[in-house]
């Protein structure tokens, strides 16, 4: 493994050296392939643009097909010589690898097609939602690119039935209560869609929709009569679980050493709340705002006020071709289907100069954990998801020199720098015209540690899906619906969860490093900007590249 690593180190500010032709190529072709074989997911990170007309091919021939161009290209990533390379060749080769071995994680340890009958409701009605939440008007591709992908229901579902071998009860329960009135929804959305323009769909519109939901509605009747057969284990076991942290996330870490770490930042995350509250206790609460247009008018001010901020700080460079994140009614076509994922739109490599938005329900006191904050201030959670979180974020890489850094790879880079940034603002003295605003944050941070704890144990068999929801709902504390939403998510997906917390440890980990080995040469902002530029790359190889420090990577293969 060591002669992978023949490396000729680089300056300290990076600038990029000629790239490996050779990774770069098959770069380019693991990623065209990736375009028309990535599976959909309720996430907003790993969304990627697909051809015109694409439609999910999970057919028995198709799943087979898979599997071995996941062989054929672990194979030549692996045949690559490694000769010359920079350091940044070295990254590039295990970003590339990363890439490659999710595919297996997919597809021979989840098991997704033959497990995981949720897979085919985002295969499905996800690939609708995937066309709905982009925020731009209808152009007749897009309405075309939706029909095709109505159309295409029913093959999938058909295909569902013949691969789901052993299916998981937990995860055939998540799916059926996704399924639920599913007709009814579907022909909401379709009537919406009608009214905004009628020529887009030829009077084809209804006839699809009908369809769909006729395969769907089979769909729920086959899960809901091979339910009580169905296996109760969903766990991936430490093993498997190791696997993704060594393979995938390239987290230099232990289950336990995680589980450690995030009980130390619940710790902090409790003590600093606590401490927060009784600062404020004689100041007044904050109300909810009484409309979602002032909820959106304010916001609006907000994210001008928050990108003068960075630069004023001197924490961020912002360029100038830097459209907006501002929030949203929802599309009345949306609201049908908004259960099935993130409901923003961060826009995407070839609409970096459109604003990105995210939908917003009326405020209110019952509204959901996240919601709720939003509604009472829209800042934490717009520095999250907006700027300077995912979508700042998202559009800088994909302008990245290298096309390799451009591609999402694994959360932990994504979600550890929206975390991040959560308490750099705070720290910075954003909040200090709303004091509890900081309790709002103090609040995110006990759910980003207990998210660690969550992940692990229902990896590791150690939690049910409802014990979960009952600890999230009790501990943070959360609301209920909330709490099991995410509880079911993680168990779809283990190591997602751990990814906002151990993210953020590991870039407070590289400054401290940066700091102690740079002193008074150090520089917040250039490391800032680097960050978000190779933002879709862990942790641990920004802190090699940079640092030139390589004892993280060292560790995953000891």
């Amino acid at each position: 493994m060591k002669k992978i690593f023949l490396i000729v180190l680089l300056p300290m500010f990076l600038a990029y050296p000629q790239h490996s032709e050779q990774l770069q190529k098959f770069a380019n072709d693991f990623f065209k392939w990736k375009s028309i074989t990535q599976p959909l997911t309720g996430d907003d990170i790993p969304r990627i643009e697909r051809p015109n007309l694409w439609v999910p091919n999970y057919s028995p021939e198709a799943v087979k097909n898979y599997k071995k161009k996941y062989k054929k290209f672990k194979n030549r990533l692996a045949a690559i010589p490694k000769i010359n390379w920079t350091r940044s060749d070295s990254i590039d080769y295990l970003l590339l690898r990363s890439a490659v071995e999710r595919v297996n994680w997919e597809l021979n340890i989840l098991r997704l097609p033959e497990s995981h009958p949720e897979f085919y409701v985002q295969q499905t009605i996800g690939s609708i939602f995937d066309l709905l939440y982009i925020a731009s008007p209808f152009t007749e591709q897009r309405a075309k690119n939706l029909m095709t992908r109505l159309n295409a229901i029913p093959k999938t579902v058909a295909d569902a039935k013949t691969n789901l071998t052993s299916p998981i009860k937990p995860f055939t329960r998540i799916a059926l209560f996704m399924l639920k009135d599913i007709r009814e929804k579907l022909n909401k959305m379709a009537d919406e869609l009608d009214k905004i323009n009628p020529d887009l769909w030829k009077s084809r519109l209804h006839k699809l929709v009908a369809d769909a939901a006729r395969a769907l509605e089979s769909y729920s009747f086959w899960l809901k009569k091979r339910l009580p057969n169905m296996t109760e284990e969903f766990n991936v076991g430490r093993d498997a679980y190791k696997y993704f942290l060594k393979n995938i996330a390239l987290v230099p870490y232990s289950p336990e050493e995680l589980l450690k770490m995030g009980r130390q930042e619940w710790d902090r995350a409790v003590a600093f709340g606590t401490y927060e509250k009784l600062r404020n206790a004689n100041i007044p609460q904050d109300k909810i705002f009484a409309s979602m247009e002032e909820q959106i008018k304010q916001e609006r001010i907000d994210e001008i006020k928050i990108r003068k901020f960075l630069e004023e700080k001197n924490i961020f460079t912002i360029p100038k071709w830097t459209q907006h994140y501002f929030l949203k009614e929802f599309h009345a076509y949306l609201k049908p289907l908004n259960f099935l994922g993130v409901n923003d739109d961060l826009t995407s490599k070839s609409r970096s100069n459109e604003n990105a938005y995210r939908y917003i329900p009326k405020p209110s006191k019952d509204l959901s954990f996240f919601q709720k904050s939003a509604a009472i201030d829209p800042r934490p959670l717009m520095i999250h998801e907006g700027i300077p979180g995912h979508f700042f974020q998202l559009i800088l890489s994909s302008k990245n020199p290298n096309i390799i850094r451009q591609y999402y790879f694994d959360s932990n880079s994504n979600e550890g720098i929206g975390f991040y940034v959560e308490e750099l603002m705070l720290q910075l003295g954003l909040f200090d015209n709303k004091p509890h605003t900081r309790e709002i944050i103090y609040s995110f941070m006990r759910l980003r540690a207990l998210r660690v704890d969550v992940d692990i144990n229902l990896a590791l068999g150690n939690y049910s899906i409802n014990d979960a929801g009952k600890y999230l709902e009790s501990t943070v504390p959360m609301d209920k619906a909330t709490a099991y939403a995410e509880a079911m998510f993680f168990a779809l997906g283990p190591g997602q969860a751990i990814t906002y917390q151990i993210g953020k440890i590991q870039i407070l980990k590289l400054i401290s490093d940066a700091k102690v080995k740079m002193g008074d040469k150090f520089n917040l902002k250039n490391y800032h900007d680097y960050m978000m530029l190779n933002g879709n790359v862990p942790i641990a190889l920004q802190r090699w590249e940079y640092l030139g420090l390589n004892d993280e990577i060292k560790k995953l293969w000891d």
